[in-house]
């Protein structure tokens, strides 16, 4: 009878080599380039579709690379900075339609001029937006009223504009914008409006404090035209993107966004109410005369967008049934816009302790 294959018995492995070693978890990034490299798939998940999460990363470091003063803010809330710019669709850095601005230790997002009117473009209401500054020696001609009129001649040299020394210093800042159906409507600001809200911004007034230079000081002009486009698009129909870019750049100039990655990433940030205003009250009065477009009769699109804005709601849709039907639906949108917001702002925020910023319709 043949034997049977002798087999070796397998060793008993140790107590020790019976414990499975634990896999190591990965290290957090501690600084803002190795976060933007490990959480590039959230940045392409927050981006529109026609943007690139490669580009909008190698934009926002370069971003951070030349204002070295980012190095020094915590890297979490420059990384929910460039989140919510992707949201947005807005490009951080020489574009111009967004900034990374140092406050403190935290950095914020700061929209710029070129990107509210971006997203003005981009809500559908709007056809067109732009803005100048009007200095001295230009013929500048502004009429409120029934009949709103704006004209702005810059001095000309040769049949072309002259040059800044020769226009003279700035004396003011206006905007225009062209709703889709044809009408339009504006904002002017004197200089001295315009460096009233400058002297409000806690960004600047800590640059004074500091002995620093600000953008205010470098850039004036820019800054100017920012402030009055700003103006203006609070009085226009919104979109999302708009009214979230106007809300982060109001958070800023009171001096904090409390921005955060998570909210970024879910679209869930809001401004916290803490009853500061931007501007005074007389300003608020002031903008108020001249917050409606031009109309030359019976009621139509420019006056059922006046009508969602001061909340009567039943007017909106009477003058909405007289429009097209391009018209009505852009109406029915803002209306529904302006019910969520409410929705959110008369939420209470704790025990029946909230705030509400409208009233009962």
């Amino acid at each position: 009878m043949e034997n049977p294959q002798s087999t070796t018995a397998p060793k008993l492995a140790t107590p020790q080599q019976a414990i499975a070693k634990k896999p190591e978890k990965p290290e957090k990034p501690k600084n803002f380039p190795g976060m933007l490299k490990a959480y590039l798939p959230e940045i392409e998940r927050a981006l529109p579709r026609h943007m690139s999460g490669d580009r909008m990363a190698r934009i926002a470091l370069t971003a951070f690379r030349t204002t070295p003063a980012l190095a020094k803010c915590n890297p979490t809330s420059v990384f929910a900075a460039v989140i919510q710019s992707s949201q947005l669709g807005l490009e951080v850095g020489l574009m111009g339609e967004a900034h990374l601005v140092p406050f403190k230790d935290v950095c914020q997002l700061i929209p710029g001029y070129q990107g509210l009117m971006k997203l003005a473009r981009n809500s559908g209401f709007i056809e067109d937006i732009y803005a100048h500054e009007v200095r001295a020696n230009d013929e500048f001609n502004l009429v409120l009223g029934l009949n709103r009129n704006l004209t702005h001649e810059p001095l000309k040299k040769d049949g072309f504009p002259a040059s800044d020394k020769e226009r003279g210093e700035i004396v003011g800042f206006y905007a225009v914008a062209v709703l889709k159906d044809g009408s339009r409507t504006f904002q002017a600001m004197s200089r001295a409006q315009v460096e009233q809200i400058r002297d409000n911004s806690k960004g600047y007034q800590a640059s004074k404090r500091k002995d620093k230079e600000s953008i205010w000081d470098t850039d004036f002009t820019s800054m100017g035209l920012k402030t009055v486009i700003r103006r203006l698009c609070k009085y226009l129909p919104k979109s999302p993107e708009l009214a979230t870019a106007i809300a982060l750049d109001d958070a800023a100039g009171k001096g904090d966004q409390n921005l955060t990655v998570k909210d970024a990433i879910e679209g869930t940030w809001s401004p916290v109410d803490d009853d500061q205003p931007e501007e005074t009250p007389e300003e608020t009065a002031a903008a108020k005369v001249s917050d409606r477009p031009v109309s030359d009769g019976a009621p139509g699109f420019e006056d059922a967008v006046a009508a969602v804005r001061n909340g009567d709601i039943d007017l909106a849709r009477s003058i909405a049934a007289t429009l097209d039907d391009g018209q009505k639906q852009q109406i029915e949108v803002a209306i529904q816009n302006r019910d969520k917001l409410k929705e959110t702002v008369d939420k209470p925020a704790a025990k029946g302790k909230g705030k509400k910023l409208f009233k009962e319709e």
